[in-house]
């Protein structure tokens, strides 16, 4: 594993996270009205930030990757309790199931508990969303080595606040496909696909076509953890640049910050680092800590 795709997938995980920020929920007529073709970090918009402020996609991985860090590996309860504490800094932006699951965890009930139960009380439409796979990447740089392991933190790092079979799955398809990416693999999503035998059809239906270089018809910008990981895994494994994947999923609309996060992780694991645009990078804040982060984890790893 190159350090440069290492780093490539923390840092462009945050750039698509803080590129699309400003333009979450807004229309691809809206972000042309007011933007043109956004290719540079902007303030306000969306949440009224900085230009460059990451979201709860970008804090949740940030969470996710110093716990690996500090504790050696994948410690459900300790990613649980770092999540808790992020809560408890009352964010600006986090989504409605990890709000309730962790407010859950917050008052005594267990990880592995709080999520499944929130779940099975959220109706279709509320229960499957994409707060999990955003999060998630660092995983995959910590176990690129170790696929089998990969698929069980994966699957444990949703369940904390997403314990549908689809966020479950998605977690590890997707990490899957970056830690093939970061080993060089020459088909990393359909070798996901393959290795994640179980996933619920619905969400390979989706996903097939992209992995057989096929264009659906349709590419949805939802929260919809099925359209989340349609959208930014064709733009992220079409596109000739990181950049270009990270400015054709944000420019979509609708769930950009994620779609682009994401797409931005995936095509960064793809491209390295070094093909992030420069001055995307100094509007992060975070970038030395994601940085340092990507490094421990290929050290871990």
């Amino acid at each position: 594993m190159q350090r440069d795709a290492a780093r490539g997938v923390l840092l462009g995980l945050a750039c698509g996270d803080a590129l699309g920020r400003p333009v979450e929920f807004s229309s691809p007529m809206r972000i042309s009205a007011e933007y043109g073709h956004l290719e540079e970090m902007v303030g306000h918009g969306t949440w009224n930030q900085p230009a460059g402020t990451i979201t709860d996609d970008t804090e949740q991985a940030l969470c996710i990757a110093r716990s690996l860090v500090d504790e050696g590996g994948f410690d459900p309860a300790d990613v649980a309790a770092r999540f808790v504490a992020w809560y408890e800094s009352d964010p600006f932006d986090i989504g409605r199931m990890t709000a309730r699951s962790l407010r859950a965890i917050q008052q005594g009930e267990p990880w592995d508990e709080a999520g499944q139960r929130v779940w099975e009380e959220s109706p279709e439409g509320q229960n499957a969303g994409n707060g999990s796979v955003m999060r998630c990447p660092p995983l995959a740089v910590a176990y690129a080595h170790d696929r089998d392991r990969l698929t069980a933190v994966s699957r444990q790092s949703s369940q904390i606040t997403h314990a549908d079979p689809r966020c479950t799955a998605g977690c590890a398809i997707l990490n899957h496909a970056v830690a093939g990416l970061l080993e060089d693999e020459a088909t990393p999503l359909q070798d996901a696909l393959d290795a994640i035998d179980d996933a619920p059809t619905e969400l390979v239906d989706a996903l097939q076509p992209i992995a057989d270089r096929e264009t659906p018809e349709t590419l949805e910008t939802s929260g919809y953890v099925v359209h989340s990981l349609q959208t930014a895994l064709h733009d992220a494994l079409t596109a000739d640049s990181a950049r270009d994947a990270i400015v054709v999923a944000v420019n979509r609309g609708g769930d950009a910050d994620t779609i682009g996060a994401i797409a931005g992780a995936v095509a960064g694991a793809r491209f390295g680092a070094s093909d992030i645009p420069e001055r995307w990078l100094e509007s992060i804040d975070e970038r030395g800590e994601l940085q340092a982060l990507a490094d421990d984890l290929r050290d871990l790893a």
